[in-house]
């Protein structure tokens, strides 16, 4: 381009092109889920203590420096872990799911139980684990605090769109999310799958059935 008689290029002025492709993109989050992956497979067998980056690394089939890249140092690891457990539940199911029951509390809760039926069903262990790693572990204590935090914040959020007097009279927004971790946590369904023998089938439609009761007018 000529201005005033003189060359110049996109570069100088200003339109620089951007390299951001969705095929980088499909790169940069299939690197993001082997990580992740990788983590919570050598967390499982190995525990905290005995996880390297470089092992993580290594099992994902990726360099040191990309881990650092995609997750920090060794502590961003334990989000890598969380990253990995969200991942079996499939939040963008709950998210279409809680979109489509947009105003109907009961459907929206069963989105909600679903989606932790999933976590509970296929990364249960390992959350269990983090857990109680985390009483010693700082950095597993964080990154599962911010999971929790996270929780909370989709559950307030979706309470927040529902109708005026959808709770229960006398139940306000904190305790609704309150009684739903109290009954809907990895415990609970530990203790009905494990020493109840019951299905999972049958603890998410129990779930169901009782927070209906419990939070909806």
């Amino acid at each position: 381009m000529t201005v005033h008689g003189r060359r110049t290029t996109r570069r100088q002025t200003g339109a620089v092109r951007r390299y951001d492709s969705p095929q980088r993109r499909a790169r940069a989050e299939a690197t993001r889920a082997a990580v992740a992956t990788a983590a919570r497979r050598l967390f499982a067998e190995r525990g905290w203590s005995g996880t390297t980056v470089r092992d993580v690394a290594r099992e994902a089939g990726v360099s040191e420096p990309t881990v650092y890249a995609t997750y920090g140092n060794k502590a961003g690891l334990a989000n890598a872990l969380v990253d990995a457990i969200a991942s079996t539940a499939d939040r963008d199911q709950q998210a279409a799911e809680l979109s489509t029951a947009e105003g109907d509390p009961a459907a929206q809760l069963a989105a909600m139980i679903g989606f932790d039926r999933r976590l509970y069903e296929h990364g249960g262990g390992v959350l269990a684990a983090l857990r109680d790693a985390g009483r010693s572990e700082p950095d597993l204590a964080a990154a599962y605090e911010s999971a929790r935090a996270h929780a909370d914040h989709v559950r307030h959020a979706v309470l927040a769109t529902w109708p005026r007097g959808a709770l229960r009279a006398g139940l306000d927004q904190n305790q609704a999310v309150d009684t739903y971790a109290a009954l809907c946590n990895i415990d609970v369904y530990r203790v009905l799958t494990g020493e109840r023998g019951w299905s999972p089938d049958r603890v998410e439609a129990w779930l169901h059935q009782t927070l209906c009761q419990l939070l909806l007018a």
